[in-house]
């Protein structure tokens, strides 16, 4: 893959959330070829919160996702 694909393969995963930019820790996984999926990303947050700042790391309710996951779609 050359680096134009993977720069459009990238800005796929980001998305916008109350004016941020955002990724998902699935396609961060995906990214760094995690062996296990978002499990893996999420303990290396949690064992280095000093890292990842609020700003940076937060988790959506289930209630905000679903709506986050919505407007994804209709976008697509």
């Amino acid at each position: 893959m050359n680096e134009v694909e993977e720069l459009v393969k990238i800005e796929d995963m980001i998305y916008e959330v109350k004016g941020r930019q955002v990724m998902l820790d699935s396609d961060l996984a995906k990214l760094y070829q995690c062996k296990n999926g978002t499990k893996e990303i999420n303990q290396v947050v949690k064992n280095n919160l000093e890292k990842f700042p609020e700003q940076f790391s937060w988790k959506l309710s289930i209630k905000k996702f679903k709506k986050f996951w919505s407007k994804i779609l209709t976008k697509k």
